[in-house]
């Protein structure tokens, strides 16, 4: 019998013998700490005759009745799917069995809390780890009313999809029963169960019921739970949401629980979302992560009618849901909350990842081909988020605002509680826009890749244009000369400032566009393609614009055009047409000290990871530690200088910590850690104490004592994933070969700690570290792939790839591997790839550094 992958045309044939009604799902938590015992009861219509399977990954299977008749389990159950023959028109089939728990971030995770030893436990079942928890057709166009009863210890909270029908004490603990679901696809049912403690709050929903809301975390953590903060995001959201909508919260109430060891930000499960524990602010964070969580609330509660309310019928329309919940969100944040910036986060942030990802050689059109759900399991990507969010605002420019909600209102009220494909959503729009989006589709949706677009301005003695065009260029691999619905901003710089004198829309397309509405005007001292940022493409400036820009970047009184002229001198940078070592200085002279970075806490954090990535990778390796020694100086002074307990000053501190190397640098880093030396304003709490001491360990001026006893002072989860990243990052030849043993060949790792255990690995002063490993990591990733789960065999894919060497050698190693793995799992395959390109764009990067 097939093994756990599930094809599009099984599910396809599947969901033309099938259809699901109604699931009981039994679960009883008080079975001991390695299974839990699971009995469903599902009904369901079927084709008379017809044979089928029903999915469930389980330890044992002790009964399966179908239609009052007991199935021989062994003839019938491979502990992945149940096979059913036979089928009646009716169906009614008992499936009794013990399931594992999970220390994955897949199925039901179990976790243990070392500051109480009490046991928690959350559900994560997208893609198709519902089945590692009951019975269930395992696909999400077989959606079904759901009825959960879940038996725990007496002192836990017991949370669902649906409101507490009824709980009662029993011999175990108590048993809890939650009222009937609509209609769900599986894997956005939820079970999240311990001694959960929080918040709780309502509100009145559009259609006058009164929606309960709920916000949880541990209770060990709960002192550090601001659910005042999450609320209100979370009222401003419904609010927005049902207005825009013009439909009522589908659901009957609200919980978020903020859980440990989760492998994204935040799950969008039916009226029960999970979101990353590191949410819950511990410790002083960047106002960067306070605006991402609260776009991540957004997001889950679009999420609730694009997604949950309406489904994509199978996963290559995944984009479909998670681009509109990431565009609504950006939307909802900027309009209806105090992050009136966020399209410049967005910018920043979401769109550079679409880029980044869209360059890569596996890049994919935004409607994917999913032939099974391992394509899947890898196409959560910055095509399926970004790159579909950006498109999605690109069309709203194309068609109108208001004429797309008309569409999208039309959409949720023709399809609630069903099945779509994106066609279902075109035909809304093209209705409500008078626009056929048949070709958009075709030309935004269904290719690849991503297009430069670059002015070419001609003007006579005095300075005024006398011609314009825009010209447009794309990628031999994908030669998509797209269409653009754009903006061109004619900026001049007004005693001493940026104004915009003059803004330009219009649709280019083809190879080129002629300007006429330039002509005749004075040439502007920066003219910015793309302004507001409406169209997906990278962008190039003009020779006389680059000049300007470069001098007075920091002049732009409005983040979000200064956000876009920076975002094309980085990608020049990225594809080797600037030296890497002219962005560095850029970062340290305009961008990280001036205003930019200090108005906009995302702005300076993605400058920072832009200037690591800089200076480790494509600075010419024979000028690297002249830069690093340069880079780290800087910061140094960038954080002495910066505002007492500002954000900037954080923001620095953490990245001067690990950019320090030279034993002066480190120094100052000890002197932080141990209270010699005090930065006015600058609040040493736990995690900025692992920040200083990782980086000590890193540099070899402390070792695993010091570590030791760190975890003593702060012994909970947070402290011990520190502590496994800051033992892995001992700079000696046996601490790598300890992490490497505990990740790779133990592999019994939580899904957390294995992620602390590579960042570790992976963090070394001298790359020659890591040399070792080369051809141990080639030759155990296809073991890894066979017998890890897809999340934490990615984990290690991705993670302990060395792409520190960033050298020839790793090149052609990696292209041996992949000439002599030809059958490796197409998944498998891809990720490599993708590493290999970041080898690849490191090295030309080099290269064009070395001529500067």
């Amino acid at each position: 019998m097939p093994g756990e992958n599930l094809t599009r045309e099984e599910a396809r044939t599947r969901a033309g013998l099938v259809q699901v009604e109604h699931y009981e799902v039994d679960l009883d938590l008080t079975t001991g700490p390695e299974t839990f015992r699971s009995t469903t009861t599902a009904r369901f219509t079927a084709t008379p005759g017809a044979s089928t399977f029903i999915d469930l990954i389980s330890a044992a299977v002790h009964e399966v009745v179908l239609n009052g008749t007991a199935l021989d389990v062994a003839a019938v159950n491979d502990g992945v799917r149940i096979q059913l023959d036979d089928l009646a028109a009716e169906n009614e089939l008992l499936v009794v069995a013990d399931c594992r728990y999970m220390n994955t971030g897949e199925g039901l995770h179990r976790f243990v809390d070392p500051v109480d030893d009490e046991v928690y436990l959350y559900s994560q079942f997208e893609v198709a780890d519902s089945r590692r928890v009951y019975a269930v057709f395992e696909q999400p166009d077989l959606k079904a009313e759901f009825t959960f009863t879940v038996t725990a210890p007496a002192h836990w909270r017991v949370i669902s999809n649906s409101p507490v029908e009824h709980r009662h004490p029993v011999e175990a603990g108590t048993r809890w029963t939650f009222e009937r679901t609509p209609r769900l696809s599986s894997y956005v049912t939820a079970v999240i169960a311990g001694p959960y403690e929080g918040s709780e709050d309502s509100l009145v929903s559009a259609d006058g019921r009164t929606v309960p809301l709920g916000v949880y975390c541990r209770k060990s953590l709960v002192q550090h739970l601001d659910a005042d903060n999450v609320v209100r995001a979370t009222k401003q959201g419904f609010e927005f949401f049902e207005r825009e909508f013009d439909r009522a919260y589908p659901f009957a109430k609200y919980d978020q629980v903020f859980v440990p060891e989760f492998n994204a930000g935040a799950m969008e499960n039916a009226g029960a979302v999970t979101f990353v524990e590191s949410y819950v602010f511990r410790s002083k964070v960047p106002q960067a992560t306070v605006e991402r969580r609260v776009v991540t609330v957004l997001h889950e509660l679009a999420h609730m009618w694009f997604g949950d309310l309406v489904t994509m019928r199978w996963w290559n329309d995944l984009w479909l849901n998670e681009s509109f919940a990431e565009f609504a969100s950006t939307l909802a944040a900027a309009e209806a909350t105090e992050w009136k910036g966020s399209w410049t986060t967005f910018n920043s942030l979401e769109k550079s990842w679409a880029y980044r990802q869209d360059q890569l050689p596996t890049t994919h059109p935004i409607v994917a081909e999913i032939n099974d759900l391992e394509d899947v399991a890898v196409n959560f990507d910055g095509i399926t988020y970004a790159k579909g969010a950006s498109v999605l605002k690109q069309l709203v420019a194309y068609v109108g605002r208001e004429e797309f909600l008309a569409g999208v209102r039309a959409y949720f009220a023709r399809h609630a509680f069903g099945n779509t494909e994106l066609v279902d959503l075109l035909r809304e729009l093209e209705a409500t826009s008078g626009r056929d989006l048949s070709a958009w589709s075709r030309e935004w949706l269904e290719t690849a890749g991503v297009a430069t677009l670059r002015p070419v301005v001609e003007t006579d003695a005095d300075g005024t244009i006398t011609a314009a065009r825009l010209l447009q260029e794309a990628p031999a691999a994908h030669p998509h000369l797209r269409a653009h619905r754009i903006a061109l901003g004619c900026y001049d710089l007004v005693d001493g400032s940026f104004e915009r004198t003059h803004r330009v829309e219009l649709d280019a397309a083809g190879a080129s566009t002629e300007l006429p509405q330039l002509v005749g005007r004075r040439r502007p001292d920066l003219l910015l393609v793309n302004d507001d940022d409406l169209a997906y493409a990278k962008i190039r400036l003009d020779e006389a614009s680059l000049a300007t820009a470069l001098q007075h970047l920091d002049a732009f009184r409005d983040s979000l055009p200064r956000s876009l002229v920076a975002a094309a001198l980085w990608d020049m940078t990225r594809d080797g047409e600037s030296p890497a070592r002219d962005y560095v200085d850029l970062l340290l002279t305009t961008l990280l000290p001036g205003d930019a970075a200090r108005a906009d806490s995302t702005v300076a954090l993605v400058l920072l990871r832009q200037l690591t990535t800089t200076v480790e990778l494509y600075t010419a390796p024979a000028h690297r530690e002249e830069v690093r020694a340069r880079t780290a100086s800087t910061l140094l002074e960038l954080l002495r200088a910066a505002a007492p307990g500002s954000d900037t000053q954080l923001q620095f501190a953490r990245a001067f910590a690990s950019s320090a190397h030279s034993p002066e640098h480190l120094a100052v880093v000890a002197g932080l850690y141990d209270g010699s030396q005090v930065i006015e304003g600058l609040e040493v709490d736990a995690d900025m104490r692992w920040a200083l001491l990782t980086a000590l360990v890193a540099g070899g001026v402390l070792g695993p004592e010091a570590v030791d006893a760190e975890l003593e002072r702060d012994a909970t989860a947070t402290g011990q994933r520190s502590a496994a990243a800051a033992r892995a990052a001992v700079p000696t030849a046996e601490a790598k070969q300890r992490a490497w043993a505990d990740v790779v060949e133990r592999g019994d790792l939580p899904n957390a700690v294995q992620a602390s255990v590579i960042a570790g690995f992976s963090r070394v002063h001298d790359e020659e570290l890591l040399r070792p490993f080369v051809e141990p990591y080639f030759a155990v990733l296809r073991t890894v792939w066979a017998e890890r789960t897809n999340e934490m065999a990615q984990q290690i894919v991705t993670g302990l790839y060395p792409l520190e060497l960033a050298d020839h050698a790793l090149i052609e190693r990696t292209d041996a591997w992949l000439e002599a793995e030809p059958d490796a799992p197409p998944a498998l395959r891809r990720l490599v790839l993708e590493n290999r390109d970041g080898v690849a764009r490191a090295l030309r990067a080099q290269e064009r550094d070395a001529q500067r």
